[in-house]
């Protein structure tokens, strides 16, 4: 059985070294498995490049993709795939070590069970800042309530997926892509194993909050068009309740003799609905944004160079 580690690495050449052993430890317990390593590097500005090419000289059984420049780890999980496509099964690790190797041993486990999708779901996230956990839950709850493919609450990009699941995913078109929600689409069998995340032993993550907010708006508009559709909802509402108000105020002159507020109430209204209304066009530019980078049809990434790679 030919199985592919695929690693993305972005300016990761302090934690690469320890990877690796852990990598080769846990390839020791699998004599019988044939591992190919697919790292891509996604347009380094440290050391990783040339660390990856000596390591490809040295070992033919590691191909090395980089890019011209960093273009995402979407990008690269998809040049990554699209190389392991004739692997009997493909395994996206992150260079980080926060999700163990040791995970190979149950993926492959749950793979010859008959499971073309195996998924890490991290079960203990200590490791990880109470802000960090607290939004990462806020968008997995989120996603849920509106996409039609619920995603596996805390499962990353760490996972096992066939040849046929990985041709299923390169099968896909789209150019702004969100991997979780596409692993998630393509359906087959599919297990989970529970582990703990672990704390990053080197270097620093490449992930602010700012990055992550953004990445969650992809995310959440690349998987379903029920933003757009509760903005209308909420638009109506709004109006009904606008009418009733108009009608209240009506009764309440007619019959009362009441004076109709002025100035403060106006202000407020005015202000109100203009902040509805810069929210809602802000919605439907978020959509219009992905209409326009899938109509300019530019590739997903430019390689650089590619080292053992047929």
């Amino acid at each position: 059985m030919k199985t592919a580690l695929l690693v993305p690495v972005y300016n990761e050449q302090e934690v690469l070294p320890l990877f690796r052993q852990k990598v080769q430890e846990v390839a020791a317990q699998l004599p019988q498995e044939k591992f190919e390593y697919i790292f891509v590097n996604d347009g380094s500005l440290d050391g990783t490049a040339e660390l990856l090419k000596e390591w490809a000289r040295q070992d033919p059984a590691v191909k090395v993709i980089s890019f011209s420049r960093n273009f995402g780890k979407e990008a690269a999980l998809t040049a990554g795939l699209s190389q392991a496509a004739e692997a009997d099964a493909v395994i996206i690790l992150d260079a980080d070590l926060q999700d163990p190797p040791e995970l190979i041993i149950p993926f492959l486990q749950k793979y010859k069970e008959g499971f073309d999708v195996v998924y890490g779901q991290r079960c203990d996230r200590s490791q990880d800042s109470f802000l960090k956990r607290f939004t990462a839950g806020c968008f997995y709850k989120c996603y849920n309530a509106i996409s039609t493919r619920p995603l596996p609450a805390n499962a990353g990009d760490c996972r096992l997926l066939s040849r046929r699941a990985v041709r299923a995913v390169l099968a896909l078109p789209e150019r702004e892509r969100f991997m979780k929600g596409l692993f998630n689409w393509v359906g087959f069998p599919t297990a989970a194993v529970p582990f703990k995340r672990q704390a990053r032993p080197a270097g620093q993550t490449k992930w602010n909050y700012w990055r992550l907010w953004n990445f969650a708006l992809e995310g959440l508009t690349a998987s379903s068009t029920v933003p757009l559709r509760l903005w209308t909802y909420f638009g109506f509402a709004v109006s009904g309740f606008a009418f009733l108000y108009a009608l209240w105020v009506a009764f309440q002159k007619i019959v009362y003799g009441n004076p109709v507020s002025g100035y403060a109430s106006l202000m407020v209204a005015i202000l109100f609905f203009s902040g509805v209304q810069l929210i809602s066009l802000g919605v439907i530019g978020e959509y219009l944004g992905r209409i326009f980078i899938e109509v300019k049809q530019r590739p997903l990434y430019i390689i650089d160079e590619k080292i053992n790679c047929d």
